[in-house]
């Protein structure tokens, strides 16, 4: 008895089991077919991903296409577009090139009337002996490319000093003599002068300038003769105010240029 009353207790154990699983498959969406809830969602996940991407507001999105179409446009001209930047680039270049260049040195003043002739400096005067060597050292050099030279003697008019000043500039008060300019080019002092002459690089200097004249019969080649006025004094004696007065037709030393003298002496301002 006790077997069967075991057997009908296990029957209601399954009954009771049969009936918890019904009530499991009932207690799914009310209304809706019988479906498995792993198909389901894969159908949704499906359907969510081919929906059409829409805006926030649900209008399809214009503004994207409108990009795409400008970018398609620009393609179509990429040569002009790069060949604007390009010489954008260039100008941006050839700003930077000038700025960092060096700065060339501004080009120093030639002498009056220098122009296709060797141009001296120089002095005549014997109180510094170094200075007096070297200046007429320097004019047999020159004189020996048989070229015309064009000698400035300091010591016999002042407004030759002048010339150099306003050539050399500021640095004029340290120079020695002789200063040495071809063809309007300063050239230096009698040590370049004698180097050059030495490596054989002077003639070179001198192919610019003319082949010298004969020499004046006036005179000399010096281009000052002593003044006829007053000897060489600079002073004249006038009788209307019974006095002597600076003489107007020489200049500091006595000395009246020779108007006639191939050297263009004619160029000098008398004092």
């Amino acid at each position: 008895m006790d077997g069967l009353d075991d057997d009908k207790e296990e029957d209601h154990g399954l009954d009771d089991d049969e009936e918890e699983a019904d009530d499991g498959r009932a207690k799914s969406a009310p209304g809706s077919p019988e479906f498995d809830p792993d198909i389901i969602a894969a159908f949704r996940k499906a359907l969510h991903e081919e929906a059409p991407v829409k805006k926030r507001d649900g209008k399809p999105d214009d503004e994207e296409e409108d990009v795409a179409v400008k970018k398609r446009e620009i393609q179509k001209f990429p040569g002009i577009v790069r060949a604007r930047v390009s010489a954008f680039q260039q100008r941006i270049d050839a700003k930077l090139a000038n700025k960092l260049a060096p700065s060339s040195p501004p080009q120093a003043p030639s002498p009056p009337d220098s122009a296709r002739k060797v141009v001296i400096y120089l002095t005549s005067l014997r109180g510094i002996r170094k200075t007096y060597e070297d200046c007429w050292s320097t004019r047999s050099i020159l004189q020996g490319y048989g070229v015309r030279v064009d000698e400035r003697d300091l010591s016999m008019h002042t407004g030759f000093k002048d010339e150099l000043h306003a050539v050399l500039g500021g640095g004029a008060a340290g120079v020695r003599l002789p200063q040495v300019f071809t063809d309007g080019r300063h050239l230096g002092g009698a040590e370049e002068v004698r180097r050059m002459h030495e490596a054989g690089e002077l003639s070179r200097e001198l192919e610019a300038c003319e082949m010298a004249p004969p020499a004046c019969s006036g005179c000399g080649g010096v281009r000052f003769v002593p003044c006829e006025e007053c000897s060489g004094s600079c002073k004249v004696y006038l009788e209307e105010v019974g006095s002597f007065r600076r003489c107007p037709e020489c200049n500091e030393n006595g000395l009246c240029a020779v108007p006639s003298a191939p050297c263009d002496s004619d160029r000098i301002n008398m004092i």
